[in-house]
């Protein structure tokens, strides 16, 4: 590659929201007189001897304070060393063996999961240019199929009533690529980004092969497959068109900071592209994005705090890159263009939730407020069109989507005037604005709750109507009318009022404090854990478990100053945020501490490492996924990828008053000799977003200070990463070992082992 660079969206220690990791699993609710399994009340001398790992001394001082650490031995960057690799290995095989008692109904669970799932299927179609767009799905495959076809009368406007035309005498369906084929010489196989071309002659898709997140772009001829030119090694899966020539495209550091931009001709060799910009700072990382109108390419370079944006014109790529948003540290911008103008996003300390601006193409410091700020209102994101203005907004911790009509593009762009609210109709719910036309009047948003499976809408942004355009098939008889969906505030320990989301089946739950429930949390990253459906859920909730949400500080479902107060030297309020919500919800008696199962992931995985430290007696069992655990050792390492670029998260250790304050959560570090629920740990070998040895280095610690012998089960995915395994079935296997673990915990695996 060029390396005259002029000058660098984050990888974030975060769960991108695969859902069939995020919550849980679907079956009939085992009558209470039905005699439980001695697999799952064994004896404990029966069991297996759980692995030890070997104490090697390791000794770290700052500020006058020495830690211990007796396992950083197994950190190994290269994945490679026989001692660790043997040491996992034994830690998968001990999982198995003491899974191995309730491997019939883990199976019987994991096929009840599976066999809600309507297998063959296509997604909702998006006509965009000459065709219809949309993935399928077939019977028994692990991977998706990317489809076009063409539209019959193309020049016709686009209504949300249009369908498209299936069966013998409709055009005919075109896969344009298949990842079952892609995928069969691989035991790990995802694709990051599939974009086509403008004239949609062509297609750009990254290929991970391996679960670490390092892509391999290919470009294809949309028709025959042929490539086209060489493929781009070694890059993110971050990349846009520039014209129907040239791609975008970000690559990484040495510690997977995605720090430089490359502008790529098709058929020239990837060492002679242009090196558009790089970001020296180990604090900012770069984004890439394209406008809706398709006329500009924007390049952001983002930290927790700051956020500054470069344009580039897609008709005058010889122009290279102009500053668009200036960086200011506290200042945080986000760009779209339609006709004469730029909309600009722009948060401050000041204007907190965002304000909407906009700005003439030929003189951006002209800037006018279109949406001013509102303490009350979080502006998320917007999306734009010809001659609309669709808005994500969230008010009192709920989503909302607002429509404006905008001026001729010819007029004034003074103020928004008329904005129209799309109604919702679920107590607590998700609704996430879709990839929709720039040209036309159709917004595309999807919508599910606690109860209702996701469904794909068309909204006409001038009459104000909605059609339904797909909704997720769930088979086995299910009635979203038996399930009941509430929101409740827990009071915090400073007195905030802490938003819970529940769902239950209504025809089983007593609600008299004997019910088991599952408690996820997350609370990290300005993150928003919205209620959404989950079919494998089914699975807990037709056993007569209660599923709640803590909508805890730290996330970002009550605007940015709940984000502020679960942060830095407030990060303890994430903790005792969820410890608040779990003693409401057993007060309330939804359930008991008997009977309480919690959950969390990656940075959540860290809220469930803290929790178990500091109340071990509230919690019967707990799934930590992929947990950050290894808080402090982390951050005061800036060759671990994503270190430098989160010390606006957690804060910079390497200052005193944060390293002390990051010490006295850190899972790791907090370890005690006292007793412990049933906790089941998770890890990806490859995984670049936490490594694996912190999940690892945690459990070794527990083992050999925990006073009781509850179970400690640890499962590292050795072909995967952050995401666990990639197949849609086999991610299922995950699920269905996690809900029978918690079920084990509970004594819930009928004696037959048979659901």
């Amino acid at each position: 590659m060029n390396s005259n660079c002029i000058g660098g969206v984050l990888h974030l220690r975060l769960l991108l929201f695969s859902t069939s990791h995020r919550i849980l699993a679907a079956h009939p609710k085992i009558s209470a007189s039905r005699r439980l399994s001695t697999a799952t009340m064994g004896s404990r001398s029966q069991l297996p001897s759980p692995p030890l790992a070997e104490k090697v001394k390791h000794e770290m001082e700052l500020f006058g304070d020495v830690r211990v650490d007796n396992y950083y031995w197994l950190r190994d960057d290269s994945r490679k060393n026989p001692k660790v690799i043997s040491y996992l290995q034994q830690e998968n095989a001990y999982i198995e063996a003491m899974m191995s008692g309730t491997k019939k109904f883990e199976d019987e669970i994991y096929a009840e999961i599976r066999g809600r799932i309507k297998e063959d299927d296509i997604s909702a179609p998006l006509r965009k240019g000459p065709y219809y767009y949309y993935s399928r799905t077939l019977e028994g495959k692990e991977y998706v199929q990317y489809c076009r076809r063409p539209i019959p009368n193309r020049d016709a406007p686009s209504s949300v009533h249009d369908t498209m035309p299936s069966g013998p005498d409709a055009p005919p369906e075109h896969v344009i690529l298949d990842e079952n084929v892609k995928a069969q010489e691989h035991g790990f196989y995802r694709i990051g980004a599939f974009k086509v071309s403008p004239n949609h002659k062509m297609v750009a898709y990254a290929e991970d092969t391996k679960g670490d997140e390092i892509y391999t772009v290919y470009v294809i001829d949309a028709e025959t497959q042929a490539p086209i030119g060489k493929p781009l090694v070694g890059v993110t899966s971050n990349l846009e068109w520039a014209g129907n020539d040239a791609l975008v495209y970000i690559t990484m550091d040495e510690i997977l900071r995605p720090d430089k931009a490359w502008l790529h001709k098709l058929g020239a060799d990837q060492s002679n592209d242009s090196c558009l910009y790089h970001e020296k700072d180990d604090m900012f990382s770069l984004g890439l994005e394209a406008s809706e109108s398709e006329k500009f390419l924007f390049i952001a370079s983002e930290s927790k705090i700051t956020r500054f944006v470069f344009y580039l014109e897609v008709s005058k790529l010889e122009e290279g890159l102009k500053v668009l948003t200036p960086r200011i540290i506290g200042i945080d911008t986000s760009v779209s263009h339609r006709g004469n103008h730029f909309f600009i996003q722009r948060r401050s300390d000041e204007f907190f939730n965002s304000e909407l601006l906009a700005c003439p193409v030929d003189n951006t410091s002209a800037t006018t407020v279109l949406i001013p700020h509102r303490a009350s209102v979080k502006i998320q994101y917007i999306k734009l069109f010809s001659d609309h203005l669709a808005v994500s907004e969230r008010e009192e911790g709920l989503p909302k989507i607002t429509v404006y009509h905008l001026p001729e593009v010819e007029e004034p762009l003074i103020n928004l005037e008329g904005g129209k609210s799309v109604q919702f109709i679920d107590p607590v719910y998700s609704v996430d604005l879709s990839v929709s036309q720039f040209s036309s009047t159709i917004l595309r948003f999807s919508y599910s709750s606690l109860r209702m499976p996701n469904s794909v809408y068309d909204y006409d942004m001038n009459t104000g109507e909605s059609v339904l355009k797909k909704i997720e098939t769930v088979l086995g008889g299910f009635d979203a009318s038996n399930y009941v969906t509430k929101r409740k505030w827990a009071t915090a320990s400073d007195g905030t009022e802490i938003p819970i989301s529940i769902v239950y089946q209504k025809n089983l739950v007593k609600l008299d404090g004997s019910d088991p429930m599952l408690l996820y949390g997350y609370g990290s990253y300005e993150i928003r854990i919205d209620p959404d459906f989950e079919a494998s859920r089914l699975s807990l909730l037709d056993r007569g478990f209660i599923f709640a949400i803590a909508h805890i500080r730290g996330g970002g479902e009550m605007g940015r100053q709940w984000y502020e107060n679960g942060k830095f030297l407030k990060k303890k309020n994430t903790f005792t945020d969820f410890i608040s919500c779990a003693e409401y919800l057993i007060e309330q008696k939804y359930c008991s501490k008997e009977k309480l199962c919690i959950e969390g992931r990656s940075a959540g995985g860290l809220l469930i490492g803290a929790v178990l430290n500091m109340r071990p007696d509230l919690w019967k069992a707990a799934v930590a996924g992929v947990p950050f655990v290894d808080v402090l050792t982390t951050m005061l390492d800036p060759t671990i990828p994503l270190t430098t670029s989160e010390w606006e998260e957690w804060g910079d250790p390497r200052k005193e008053e944060f390293y002390f304050y990051m010490k006295s959560y850190s899972p790791v570090d907090n370890v005690k000799a006292q007793n412990y629920p049933d906790i089941l740990v998770t890890a990806g070998l490859h995984d670049p977003r936490v490594m694996y040895s912190e999940p690892a280095k945690f459990v070794a610690k527990l083992r050999d200070m925990k006073t009781d012998d509850n179970m400690l089960l640890f499962k590292c995915e050795l072909g995967a990463g952050h995401f666990s395994k990639s197949g849609r079935f086999e991610r299922l296997q995950e699920d269905a070992m996690t809900y029978t673990f918690m079920l084990k915990a509970l004594n819930m695996i009928p004696a037959s082992g048979s659901a």
